[in-house]
């Protein structure tokens, strides 16, 4: 008999549609609907006048079309290259084989991030888009895609929290006996709604577009922070446990330079536009 502090599990099938071999999981249609919204809401974005400068056109809205392929090669790389050297090394260096089984998940955030933040260099210097522009528009839109995968993390039952004795806690179907933080819903809630609302507050509030750099550094160090704070509640990954402590994580090693990476663009960011805004002498 569980717990009376224990929520029930909810009995959702991560495969959504199985037709032979083929098989539709909920989290690789939160990946996509993910990468599907954040290319609709810069297309949005890069259309709205009122958000930029008089007469500034950052970009087309084709050019967001295009870069939609080389998003989700960066996102899907990136993140299985990320997974392997960051989490299992071992595993995939005795089953070389096994880095192709995507379908038996696997993704780090912070290696999909490194790959697409490569392809959207790489695009924009190919168009001649400014890089912190870019870096701006995109990533406005990307927390919806992140709160979505993590909520897939949850019906898939992995990625679950610490054991706990809170009234909100659920005991996963492979997670042990007992009681655990919901960690995959704190992310969820953090990286998806919160930091959306936020970076929407500096779009279309303060109309930040107009200072490359402050919505992708607030998208940056916002991750971090969330990261580091769903650490302290979420289960590390068996095959590495804790760093140091008691307490360190690998997720929290890999969001620090984020966090400090994101405020440096802040603030390279409001000087740039202390700068310009000077008067030149005459």
């Amino acid at each position: 008999m569980l717990p009376l502090a224990t929520l029930p599990f909810p009995e959702i099938d991560p495969v959504i549609v199985q037709m032979g071999p083929l098989a539709i999981h909920w989290y690789g249609v939160g990946y996509v609907v993910g990468i599907l919204f954040a290319w609709w809401y810069a297309r949005r974005i890069v259309t709205n006048p009122r958000l930029w400068p008089p007469g500034v056109k950052p970009m087309r809205p084709e050019d967001i079309d295009d870069f939609l392929v080389w998003a989700a090669i960066g996102v899907v790389l990136g993140g299985r290259v990320g997974y392997i050297l960051f989490y299992d090394l071992a595993r995939y260096l005795a089953n070389p084989l096994d880095i192709f089984a995507v379908w038996q998940g696997g993704m780090s955030f912070h290696g999909g991030f490194a790959g697409v933040t490569i392809a959207m260099i790489l695009f924009a210097r190919s168009r001649g888009i400014g890089i912190w522009t870019f870096f701006d528009v995109i990533s406005a839109g990307v927390p919806v895609g992140l709160g979505l995968v993590r909520v897939t993390n949850f019906i898939n039952s992995e990625l679950w929290g610490r054991p706990t004795d809170v009234p909100w806690a659920f005991v996963f179907p492979n997670g042990g006996p007992e009681p655990r933080h919901p960690s995959q819903l704190y992310e969820a809630a953090l990286e998806g709604l919160v930091l959306f609302i936020v970076l929407r507050l500096l779009t279309h509030t303060f109309l930040n577009l107009k200072n490359p750099g402050t919505v992708s550094g607030a998208f940056l160090a916002g991750y971090g922070l969330s990261r580091i704070v769903v650490e302290f509640f979420r289960e590390p990954d068996a095959q590495i446990g804790y760093l140091a402590g008691g307490w360190l994580t690998m997720g929290m090693i890999l969001s620090t330079p984020m966090v400090l990476f994101g405020l440096w663009a802040i603030l390279r960011a409001r000087t740039q536009t202390a700068v310009s805004a000077e008067p030149k002498a005459g």
